[in-house]
């Protein structure tokens, strides 16, 4: 059973940066994707970013476009998400979760399976 653990969330003001971690308790297989999916409060949970199983081929919500940066370490054993200009719209509990992902586009919170515990982001004006 694959175990997502989260870091690196906490409070920031509006136009600051934070960088999250995500490890995963064993090497990802080759043919899972990796993501960070977010949970506003009240609202549903929607993918802010995926890196696919190839390690090269990225999605990015459009909300985050232009700020927001997925990484991956050659083991997948580590994805960050680094978070610049942060708005109080990107206020969440920000999940990682992995799966094998078909051919949905987009893929979305539904299609994964293995979940952290998520890490909260607070931004503030």
């Amino acid at each position: 059973q694959e175990q997502l653990v989260e870091s690196g969330g906490g409070s920031v003001q509006a136009g600051g940066s934070l960088r999250l971690s995500c490890t995963a308790s064993t090497s990802i297989t080759s043919e899972y994707s990796m993501a960070w999916v977010r949970q506003p409060p009240g609202k549903e949970r929607e993918v802010v970013g995926i890196i696919f199983h190839d390690g090269r081929d990225t999605y990015y919500a459009d909300s985050v476009k232009g700020r927001f940066t997925l990484s991956q370490d050659p083991a997948k054993t580590n994805l960050w998400l680094q978070m610049n200009s942060l708005k109080i719209e990107d206020t969440a509990m920000y999940y990682c979760a992995a799966n094998y992902l078909g051919g949905k586009w987009p893929p979305g919170a539904g299609d994964f399976y293995y979940w952290g515990q998520g890490t909260q982001v607070s931004v503030s004006h």
